[in-house]
Parts: C-alpha cells; structure tokens; sequence
C-alpha cells in the first residue's frame, strides 16, 4: 500500500468520525472514504482489471476511484474534460485502455459494449470496444508497472502520456506536505482546502488531494460549474467569490489569470473569505507585480514550479522561506541546477513517455526552461529555451518576459509576443472585451515599453480573431500558448507586419478594432 493510502487509513482508524471529503450535496467521514475505497478496490480486483482510464468532473466520486484504483494496483489514466474529442481518442488508443472508471451520469467519451454499475454509487465502468491491438508487447508491461499517467497536450496538439511510479507521487507529496506545513501554525490555520482546478491536471490531483488527505486535513470538491469554471479557461468570478465564501477554505491552488481575478475583484471592494491562508500560484509564469499586489490587498499567495516529468511540484514559495518573483527553493526530494542557462532537475523524474524508452531514475532531466538560481537558493525561471526569439540584431529575447508584463494590462485578456528573425517585437493582443478600443490598448503597450530596453519593446500588435483556448488548439491544457499554431493563424497579418515595418495599417483613433488589423504603437 503506498505511503499517502496507509496515511489514509491511519486516520480512518485513530478519528474515524473525522470529515475528509465534502461535495456539494454530501460528505464523508475517513472511516467512510476508506470504506468505500475498500468496496471499489476490492471490486476491481475481482475483475482482474489492470488499467483504466478515468473520466468525470470534479467530485467525491473521482476521488473514490482514483484511490481505489490505486489500492488495487490499476495503472490509472485521467482523462481531461477539456481535451478534444480527438485527443481524448488518442488517449484511449495510445494508453490501450479496455475501459473507463466513470464518475456520474454523464455521456461516454468512446464508443463503448457495455456501461456497469460498481458498488460504489454514481461510479460506473464503461468497457470499451473497437481498439486498435497493441503490437508491443514490452509497452504493455511497461504501463502495467506504473501507477499513473498523465497526459500532456505540451505546445502540440497530440497529448503525450507521462508514466508516473508510486514512488515519485509519494515522494512529491511528502515534500510538499513538508513545505506547505512546517510554518507556525499552519496546522491549526491551514485545515481545508478546496479543489478548484481540475482532478485529471496532476497539480491539483497531488497537491490538492494527496498532500491534505495524507495529513489528514478536508478536502472540498464539487464540479467546475458550481465554482463558476467551465472549460480550463472561462471563469465567472461573481460565482467562484460566492463559492469561497460559502464553503471556506484555507487553501487553493490557481493559475495567474485568477489570481488576476482576485486582485482586480479585492480592489473593487469585492473581499475574499477571511478563511484563506495559503494560495498557491503555478501553472505559467506569474508577474512579480501580480503577486505584490495580491499581497498589497491581504491575499496569500505563494508561488511555484513544477512540471509533470517530475509528478508536479519541484519548487515552492512558503511563510518559512519565500521571494517575490522567484518559484521558490527546491522541494527536499529533487536537486535543481542550472547547466548552460537551462533548468535542470533530478531526484524525482518520471519513468519516462508512453511508449518510449524508460527514463533513467538518476538522469538530470532537462526541463527546457531558462533561468537561474541566486546566492539565497531561490530559483527564477525567465523563459522557454524553445520560445526564445533572436532579433535580426543579434538580441535574446523571451518572450514569456514581456508577455508577463503585458497580461497585468486592463484592456489585455491575452497576448503573444512575436519577432524571431526581426528587426523589432510585435504582439497578438486578445482584447479584455467588446468594447476595448485600439486606443486603450496602444496606450497600456506604451506605458509596458517605457520600463522595456528598446530592444523588447512591442512596436506593432494584430488583434486576434478570437480567445486562445484548449477547444480552439491556441491553449494548452494548463494555460500555455501553443506558440506554432497561433503563429500560423496569423501569418498573414504577421507578414503585413514586416512586410513594410515603416507604414501605418490603421488610425489608432478608431473606437473599434478588428481581427487581423495591425495597429502600430510608435
């Protein structure tokens, strides 16, 4: 049984009565969640089944099966609700899965013979039919031997499976509780935490899940749309504030376009509950001015780094040790260096891709990000070695730099810095709404340009046609830029950029803008 189960149980056996999960019609107690645990585990055991997919909303029910599945040795696969039908397709043939664990009654994802109920309520096992045969019969024995898969969509548009051991779940778990936890107080303060980004995305998974469950704290979990979250990228925010209020938790974990939300709601009087200790921040780089001034208006927020390669969090910001606009020191399980510029990671590497070769547990993983740590031990990530653009001056650029600073704009929902090869910087803007104006954006450019060296200054920008999301293939599954494919929905717009770098494309007087329009900002 691995390390975050026993825990479980000894909880179970030492405060029985005790609350660990709430949804948001029921509850259980620990005695009752290993019960339940038991009943699936047991009942997937006598199927002989040795590997699903998993597939559901938020709920106590995907909690269930992800530990049941775990306790009966099930090499387990989540399946985002926000991937593609053709990438939740190529899960389920790359992954070779006989059947899914589904949570609530909702509509298959595959084409399946047969749907059963298990003895667990609203946790069904549809077994699928009409997979391809998989040849290799080493890559079957090699996803047997593992505990979890994650899928990746990265900078692509084809998910890649991250093969996970229990030990490397255990191990980042542990290191986290340790992190989180070892501040004054913070087991009296920090006892409840709610689920807000998706079970299937390993972050909250591990660190939402696993890390209170193991110490014994609450977990609240109910589905996105209750939290005003639809998608990975649509956000009400009048329903996510309620939502705090009425179930109180200590802790969350966010990506920064919310944390935006919450200081943009804070300073329009709009408070978050008092309960909130511990905000963690991860998922795409996050502005230091962001954080400052998130803690300018009483949020506690904390940032971190991670990747799935390393089963999540590899660094973290804590009350112990912390420094704005730095991810924070290593967890104790992993050891970080910086080789050539580039973020280096060994310790807790994945056992490798589905259907690649095996990982090397001793490896120094080559995470691709750029940055460095300083004489405190505090890690900065300044940017993507791959994204990295080189003007035709000889200039490096990330623009992960620039993007960051532009994103805390008012009338900037999105952006993309562009100028590899070129003589300047230019950006695809995603207006904050309908109704920002060209104008509104030139100057929210400008006033970002005047704090850039002339060098990163955005000069131009083209209007995009529509919101970077995961459904549209723009966005990744955990908030990235898929940088190819929105570089290739705009080349037209991107020619006409530098076709003639010195004309004027449009009067910035204009109140309207239009999609594929070039706006200069000099």
């Amino acid at each position: 049984m691995s390390k975050i189960l026993a825990a479980i149980y000894r909880h179970a056996f030492a405060t029985p009565k005790k609350i660990a999960l709430v949804g948001q019609t029921t509850q259980l107690t620990y005695a009752e969640l290993i019960a339940k645990i038991d009943e699936l585990a047991n009942w997937l055991i006598e199927r002989n089944i040795g590997r699903a997919g998993l597939w559901g909303e938020n709920s106590i029910e995907w909690i269930i099966a992800d530990l049941a599945a775990w306790k009966a040795n099930v090499t387990l696969v989540p399946l985002p609700r926000f991937f593609s039908t053709t990438q939740l397709q190529h899960v389920i043939s790359q992954a070779q899965l006989p059947c899914l664990l589904v949570c609530g009654d909702i509509a298959p994802v595959a084409d399946v013979s047969e749907r059963s109920n298990t003895p667990v309520e609203h946790i069904f096992l549809d077994q699928l039919s009409g997979l391809d045969q998989l040849t290799d019969n080493e890559t079957i024995t090699a996803i047997d031997s593992i505990a979890k898969i994650t899928f990746t969509s990265g900078t692509t548009g084809t998910p890649k499976g991250v093969c996970l051991s229990t030990a490397a779940l255990e191990n980042v778990t542990l290191a986290l509780a340790e992190r989180i936890y070892s501040a004054p107080h913070a087991d009296i303060d920090i006892n409840v935490h709610l689920n807000l980004l998706p079970l299937s995305t390993l972050l909250e998974n591990v660190a939402g899940v696993y890390v209170p469950l193991y110490l014994g704290k609450r977990v609240v979990v109910v589905a996105g749309a209750v939290l005003g979250l639809t998608g990975s990228s649509q956000l009400s925010l009048p329903t996510l504030l309620q939502a705090l209020h009425q179930y109180q938790p200590n802790s969350l974990i966010v990506l920064p376009q919310i944390l935006q939300g919450f200081v943009a709601a804070s300073a329009q009087g709009f408070s978050l509950p008092p309960s909130l200790k511990f905000i963690a921040v991860g998922g795409a780089r996050t502005p230091a001015l962001l954080i400052e001034q998130a803690r300018a208006l009483g949020v506690s927020v904390y940032e971190g780094y991670g990747l799935s390669e390393c089963a999540s969090v590899v660094s973290l910001n804590s009350p112990v040790a912390e420094k704005i606009g730095s991810v924070g020191k290593a967890l104790g399980h992993v050891e970080i260096k910086i080789d050539a510029g580039l973020i280096k990671v060994r310790g807790n590497v994945f056992s490798g891709y589905l259907g690649q070769v095996a990982q090397a547990s001793d490896e120094w993983l080559d995470t691709g990000d750029l940055g460095y740590i300083d004489n405190d031990g505090f890690i900065f990530i300044t940017g993507r070695q791959k994204n990295l653009l080189i003007s035709s001056f000889g200039r490096n650029i990330s623009p992960e730099w620039i993007e960051s600073e532009l994103s805390l704009c008012r009338s900037i929902a999105q952006v993309m810095v562009i100028g590899d090869s070129q003589p300047f910087c230019s950006a695809i803007v995603v207006p904050a709404s309908a109704q920002t104006t060209a104008e509104q954006i030139t100057q929210d450019i400008r006033r970002i340009n005047q704090h850039l060296p002339d060098y990163a200054r955005v000069q131009k920008f083209i209007v995009a046609a529509e919101l970077f999301t995961p459904a549209n293939q723009l966005l990744t599954d955990n908030g990235r830029l898929r940088r190819a494919a929105i570089l290739g929905q705009y080349l037209n717009a991107i020619a006409a950029i530098y076709s003639s770098p010195d004309s004027h494309a449009s009067d910035l007087s204009s109140s309207k803008q239009h999609a594929g329009v070039v706006y200069d900002i000099l």
